[in-house]
């Protein structure tokens, strides 16, 4: 699929320049949006505030006022970022009507430097899926084949960047969520090092793996937005440093030396899939790259480790949601008890409520020990077989997800085989460390994703390489 886009650094320097306005590409946005409202990757537009914020920087610019690196670049956050301009529901009933009292820390810094929020993208409800069918509101389509789904979470927000609705989105990934629908869709995703972005003002999953990224047509663009929205925050106790040398000088070499995941190459993954990421480890090995193989044994307990922890922490987190303060509220209801019961039961749906019961069961007296504790031990054991792993190789690599996209409705009925589908993405969040979906072909029609993970804090490193692959494989 070709861009109407240039580069996000392109579109910045001609709005400085002011060979294109802030508000024609604003236009264009919002243009390309309507036309392409059949895909429902969009659940609201921030239309109003977003040509009065394009206004305010061609004034800047006409006044030979000094504007920031990302000037008149539209972009589109997924609908758990709190954003002005359109309420934010994180595609939920129970916060449908919500208008944000402030703005998410990521938002602010993208704002600042002249980047302008035109949409509110589609997700699963609270993050919780891997299609955006568990959205409240609607399923995004695929933009490659519309009876297939985009992947999810962020599903919406890659959905759009393919779509060209946009030149970049804002996902949120706890378990995979950017690098699946990246996959799935054909686009780039970046999950960053947990912390390197603030999750201040952002509708909280998990909020151990939870991890701010942005999804683009390139890995250049992706490292400008990092480069933006990276580093520490007061508002965000777990956020950590920056590196000193930034995000977007990503000239470099390939690596001497990488390590091909045993376990994700393994049984149950398509073969048309398997094929492609062959196919561009051969092209690696072409590039006189040494590729090693690397057993990582804790990885086949790491999706059950998830299953526990994360519903543990989304019991705690959604246990604010209340109906007393903001967001939906039975107003029928003549007690507190009746009111919060009522509002949590209307206002939650089906896998929001499927993820707080199991959350709960696990974090209850007599199961704390028996799962929690356990899965937290596996998790430990991942931390430390990673850490060993990229002693011996610089990066780590496999398929993003065992498949390509599947039918809208193939796996809404069977949560397991849906949870099945994080397979390969759920160990880089309980680690912590950074990882990135490329594009790596087609396989039965449809995108392939290559997934690449480097040691916490590589940040750059991972980009640099990823852009050198991203070469390779064009």
């Amino acid at each position: 699929m070709q861009s109407q886009w240039p580069s996000i650094c392109a579109i910045a320097s001609a709005v400085q320049a002011g060979t294109t306005s802030a508000s024609e590409l604003v236009e264009r946005a919002l243009i390309a949006i309507a036309k392409k409202d059949e895909y429902k990757a969009i659940i609201a537009t921030t239309e109003t505030r977003a040509r009065q914020r394009a206004l305010t920087i061609d004034k800047q610019v006409s006044d030979g006022l000094a504007v920031g690196r990302l000037a008149g670049v539209p972009f589109i956050a997924k609908d758990n970022f709190l954003v002005f301009g359109a309420d934010t529901t994180a595609a939920s009933n129970i916060l449908r009507g919500f208008s944000a009292p402030y703005q998410s820390v990521a938002i602010e810094k993208l704002e600042a430097e002249g980047a302008i929020c035109v949409a509110k993208a589609n997700l699963d409800a609270f993050a919780h899926g891997s299609s955006t069918e568990n959205s409240d509101f609607m399923t995004t389509k695929n933009p490659h084949d519309s009876t297939r789904v985009p992947g999810g979470s962020s599903g919406g927000s890659a959905a759009a960047v393919m779509l060209d609705l946009a030149p970049f989105a804002l996902g949120t990934d706890t378990g995979g969520s950017i690098r699946l629908p990246a996959s799935y869709c054909g686009a780039v995703g970046y999950k960053p090092t947990y912390g390197l972005v603030s999750r201040s003002g952002v509708v909280a999953m998990a909020s151990s793996t939870d991890v701010i990224g942005p999804l683009t047509r390139s890995v250049e663009d992706a490292a400008m937005v990092l480069d933006v929205m990276a580093g520490k925050d007061a508002l965000d106790g777990t956020t950590i440093e920056r590196e000193s040398a930034g995000y977007t000088n990503l000239a470099g070499a390939l690596p001497s030396k990488v390590g091909v995941i045993k376990e994700y190459m393994a049984e149950g993954i398509d073969p048309a899939v398997k094929g492609q990421i062959v196919a561009a480890i051969d092209a690696l090995k072409a590039r006189s790259v040494e590729v090693v193989e690397i057993s990582l044994p804790s990885l086949s307990a790491a999706l059950a480790a998830y299953y526990i922890l994360c519903p543990a922490e989304v019991s705690s987190n959604l246990s604010r949601y209340d109906g007393q303060r903001f967001g939906h509220s039975d107003l029928e209801a003549r007690t507190l008890d009746e009111s919060y019961g009522r509002s949590r039961s209307t206002g939650f749906g089906r896998e929001a409520k499927r993820r707080i019961m199991i959350g709960t069961y696990v974090l209850s007296s007599g199961y704390y020990d028996a799962y929690y504790v356990k899965a937290q031990t596996v998790r430990t054991k991942l931390i430390a077989e990673f850490n060993e792993a990229f002693q011996s190789v610089d990066f780590l690599l496999g398929p993003t997800a065992p498949n390509t996209a599947f039918k809208i409705g193939e796996n809404i009925k069977d949560p397991l085989q849906m949870y099945l589908i994080d397979i390969l993405t759920v160990a880089a969040n309980l680690v912590g460390v950074p990882a990135i979906s490329l594009p790596a072909g087609s396989a039965n029609d449809m995108p392939v994703g290559l997934q690449i993970m480097a040691a916490q804090k590589n940040d750059r490193a991972l980009l640099t390489f990823a852009k050198a692959y991203e070469e390779l494989l064009a």
